[in-house]
């Protein structure tokens, strides 16, 4: 259902008042094959979806698939071909290349950085700094680029964070009023940023400590301090670059919003190779 909606906003944005150039060229009865390919390396994403855009536009057009999403592809490969009507291959064209080619780029990018955070034995987690409407999307690329999810939505798990703690008024007094209510099984994440409040933290309960942007020096120090006692995560300002330096001091858990914030989108393009009347 809720692909079901994007994929049809998707389409609204190009198709709304039809294509003024295919409709004017082609007539329903002009038929085409074309093909999906990496114009660079990346790791593949969004393949079902781009196959749902094509069902969306036109149900008769044949979508085969040559890779599988988590496939690891090369310049200039092939990965899907496509059979149909001319006005159907091109109206859809554009929505369903924006859809793999944003979901490939995440997903290449977090196929790198989970080989970072395994070698080091750290788990690495992405955010809610999503697209807006496309979250699910978002986030489904990074599980097939090997990294985990964190939140997908505010209900998932209790994370107090520096707002929450302003407006409650210490660390403590949040985790109080949040241990008072949800009763024992949840976890309380509490976002900290430097020792004092770890160790306030540490003290009011709290089940994972957010180490918010740390230098790697911080986190060690935090880390001794903690000494096992909650969850470690480290988050803010990780990137590629800097990655390995957080992931050499082996907290429990990274989370990186680069993952799908400013991610660059992986080119992919679609070419028609043979008209068919």
């Amino acid at each position: 259902m809720i692909l079901d909606k994007i994929i049809e906003l998707a389409l609204q944005e190009d198709l709304s008042l039809g294509d003024i150039t295919s409709d004017t060229i082609f007539t329903p009865q002009n038929k085409a094959k074309a093909v999906v390919r990496a114009k660079e390396d990346l790791v593949l994403c969004g393949m079902e979806i781009a196959r749902q855009v094509f069902r969306a536009v036109d149900f008769n057009v044949q979508f085969t698939a040559l890779k599988q999403d988590g496939d690891e592809v090369k310049k200039g490969e092939t990965v899907l071909e496509l059979e149909g009507t001319t006005l159907s291959i091109l109206k859809a064209e554009r929505t369903a290349l924006n859809f793999m080619q944003r979901m490939s780029g995440i997903a290449t990018a977090s196929r790198a950085f989970a080989a970072i955070g395994k070698k080091y034995g750290v788990m690495i987690v992405d955010t809610r700094k999503t697209q807006p409407g496309l979250r699910r999307l978002d986030k489904y690329a990074v599980r097939i680029g090997g990294c985990r999810n964190h939140r997908i939505s505010l209900a998932d798990s209790v994370m107090i964070k520096d707002n929450h703690i302003a407006a409650a008024g210490s660390i403590t007094a949040a985790v109080q009023k949040i241990k008072a209510v949800i009763g024992h099984t949840p976890k309380v994440e509490v976002e900290t940023t430097n020792l004092e409040e770890v160790q306030e933290a540490l003290a009011a309960g709290a089940d994972i400590i957010m180490l918010d942007n740390m230098t790697p020096a911080q986190v060690a120090q935090c880390k001794e301090v903690i000494a096992g006692q909650a969850i470690i995560e480290v988050s803010g300002g990780i990137n590629a670059q800097n990655l390995e330096e957080y992931c050499k001091v082996q907290p429990d858990v990274i989370s990186m919003g680069a993952l799908t914030h400013s991610v660059p989108a992986k080119d992919l393009s679609l070419k028609i190779v043979q008209y068919i009347g």
